[in-house]
């Protein structure tokens, strides 16, 4: 009875360490827990750049990987580029923005 008690919990120990590290990020893989966070740091720069008077009539892409917004799309002036980038620098959990708008 002790042993397949003791070979249980052996069991459970193992898968638990495995669901670990098989959730573990890599520097070419997210976790789970990070593409969360990459998702909702991109939905609320889109969600303030669409709610700007100057910026809404723009159609600016947005991508978030590990905590980098990566801002593209095309605008009419260095001012939008400007003010593009300083609306995602704003958001909480952005570490930097490569701004790549290009001014037509």
């Amino acid at each position: 009875m002790k042993k397949s008690h003791m070979t249980l919990r052996l069991l459970f120990t193992l898968m638990m360490i495995a669901v670990f590290v098989a959730c573990a990020s890599t520097p070419q893989q997210t976790s789970t827990g990070e593409h969360i966070d990459d998702s909702v740091i991109t939905t609320k720069v889109k969600t303030l750049l669409a709610n700007d008077d100057f910026l809404k009539s723009f159609q600016i892409s947005v991508e978030t990987r590990k905590g980098i917004v990566e801002l593209s799309g095309f605008v009419d002036s260095q001012r939008a580029v400007d003010k593009a980038g300083q609306i995602a620098r704003g958001v909480e959990g952005v570490k930097s923005v490569n701004n790549a708008l290009i001014v037509k």
